[in-house]
């Protein structure tokens, strides 16, 4: 079974951490995915930069700048990720865009992927459509989940089509726009959150954008399996380098702080 399965089984709410591969340092890659694993951390996003990052805001859009300027590509990735499962067993999914994928070969990117261990994949510019008629299956035959993400504006119908397809988890983006840190949700999300929350869908969901303290993760956390925090772990990265992850998770997941 794949890992991000095997996961959404547990019965707790899980914290997904997003980070730019490359970021702050080159090679801090490893260093963090380690780190995040040790302080708690369920599933790890890890960032593939991009140029035209679209869905991203600006603090995850100048931390791609940053790791494109110290040389990430995703060969860099795979080479600097390649003996990851030696020391880590939680899920790892690769999020990026389309472009530098279909540069690399779709089919070959998906297996390097296999080879060094990532659970699935996050493409926000990746059409629905396109997935299900021509990638499909050549993410199955790689063992590989396709994580696609819903807004408050995406149709039932839709959702419902993404869930058909879906192995894994749908991604809840918590409101329109670009990703970035919140200090709370206010009614327009709770309902959203409400609405799909009820639509009984046959996959999780677990809400990413605007998560960034303990109350937001409660939130979004009220009737979904789990949240992504991105801009908020980059942001403290940039702040306090890579030695003092613990005490950024710890936050997010303890109460009494």
């Amino acid at each position: 079974m794949n890992r991000i399965n095997q996961k959404l089984q547990e019965d707790k709410k899980l914290l997904s951490i997003y980070f730019t591969a490359g970021y702050p340092s080159l090679n801090d890659t490893v260093g963090v995915i380690e780190e995040l694993e040790k302080s708690g951390v369920d599933m790890i996003e890890i960032g593939l930069p991009f140029s035209d990052p679209l869905a991203d805001g600006p603090t995850i859009q100048a931390s791609s700048t940053q790791a494109l300027e110290n040389g990430m590509t995703s060969k860099v990735l795979f080479d600097q990720i390649k003996n990851i499962r030696e020391t880590v067993s939680i899920p790892l999914i690769i999020m990026g865009y389309l472009n530098p994928m279909m540069q690399y070969g779709i089919e070959a990117f998906c297996a390097k992927c296999q080879e060094v261990g990532i659970d699935g994949l996050i493409i926000p510019d990746m059409p629905v459509d396109v997935y299900h008629e021509q990638f499909q299956a050549v993410f199955e035959k790689y063992g590989l989940i396709n994580v696609f993400l819903i807004t408050p504006q995406t149709s039932e119908e839709r959702i419902r089509f993404i869930d058909s397809i879906s192995n894994g988890f749908i991604y809840m983006v918590s409101s329109a726009g670009t990703t970035g840190a919140k200090n709370s949700f206010g009614n327009t999300q709770e309902t959203y959150f409400d609405r799909i929350g009820n639509m009984n869908l046959k996959n999780p969901q677990i809400v990413g954008f605007g998560i960034s303290n303990h109350e937001t993760f409660t939130q979004a956390t009220n009737k979904a399996k789990g949240a992504i925090i991105g801009s908020a772990f980059i942001k403290h990265l940039t702040k306090n380098g890579t030695k003092s992850i613990k005490e950024f998770t710890t936050q997010i997941l303890n109460s009494e702080l």
